[in-house]
């Protein structure tokens, strides 16, 4: 826990500053909302492997301001955390201009603008942003969705979170249709994953609200899993157990990475690119290549 008890907090910021994370891991992405003091307290103790404060659309106009101050004395205070910490700001010309420039002081991973919609709004916020922290984005907008390969103008522009129900709104489609195996939501899921590495922006799953319902976001994980997805967004440490779980690497498919890295580099040492493999069946440069990615993801 940051502080021991949270009936008075300080009125000063404090002079903490948590190291960068340490780790490259993203398969849950935790939302907090600022305005639940019990919830920022845990952030130095949690498993998510990132953590989002929002200060966008769960908090009401009137109590802002409030939430913006709280995260900033939470952060201040916190000497380390293990999960990526990012804050997400509300849209550029509502107030998140200001949140940036008065969050570049402290110590965090990176800002979540809402509602992008263009390159220029991406220039707009890499502009504002302290270099060190990296910029993510919200994917809510129709325009966003047409245009994300080319949104990403800087590498600080790194991850992308698909906001589901919003950008449904926008692009004039019913709620009623995010349900599993319906052809427009997994065609949206398509997109946006291709779309997002093919610029090599990390994509992040939307988050299923319904955080009671941990059968159905399982099945939603397992599907995601199997379309290419790594990361999903979570509402609560029980979604986040559920993530982990799915989306980490297991051990046969570590072993079976291993073998066959092993076993192409000996081939390949005496010219033979492609062979039969009596645990595998056949390898050639492709597997090969796929296995050296997930030893890759693994190390990093």
């Amino acid at each position: 826990m940051i502080f021991n008890k949270l009936d008075t907090l300080p009125e000063t910021f404090g002079k903490e500053r948590k190291k960068p994370c340490s780790h490259n891991q993203k398969r849950s992405n935790m939302m907090l909302n600022p305005l639940k003091l019990g919830h920022l307290n845990r952030m130095d103790e949690s498993n998510a492997d990132m953590i989002t404060l929002n200060l966008e659309d769960a908090i009401a106009p009137s109590r802002k301001k409030e939430a913006l101050r709280n995260i900033a004395i939470f952060l201040s205070y916190m000497k380390h955390s293990k999960s990526f910490i990012i804050v997400r700001t509300n849209p550029l010309h509502d107030g998140g201009e200001e949140e940036i420039k008065f969050l570049n002081d402290f110590s965090f991973d990176a800002v979540r603008v809402a509602k992008i919609k263009n390159k220029e709004q991406i220039a707009q916020a890499l502009t504002l942003l302290d270099q060190n922290k990296e910029l993510h984005i919200s994917l809510e907008t129709k325009e966003a969705f047409e245009n994300l390969s080319k949104l990403r103008i800087d590498s600080r522009l790194t991850t992308a979170n698909l906001g589901i129900l919003d950008l449904l709104t926008s692009l004039g489609l019913p709620q009623s249709i995010v349900t599993q195996n319906n052809p427009t939501i997994d065609y949206i899921l398509s997109k946006f994953l291709v779309d997002a590495k093919t610029v090599g922006i990390h994509p992040i799953s939307f988050m299923f609200q319904d955080y009671t319902d941990t059968q159905t976001f399982e099945a939603w994980c397992k599907h995601e899993k199997m379309m290419g997805f790594n990361s999903k967004a979570c509402m609560g440490p029980k979604q986040v157990s559920i993530a982990n779980e799915i989306f980490s690497t297991h051990s046969s498919e570590i072993e079976r990475a291993k073998h066959i890295k092993t076993s192409f580099e000996a081939h390949s040492a005496k010219g033979i690119n492609g062979f039969m493999d009596e645990n595998y069946g056949f390898i050639d440069e492709p597997i090969y290549r796929d296995s050296v990615l997930i030893l890759k993801n693994i190390k990093d």
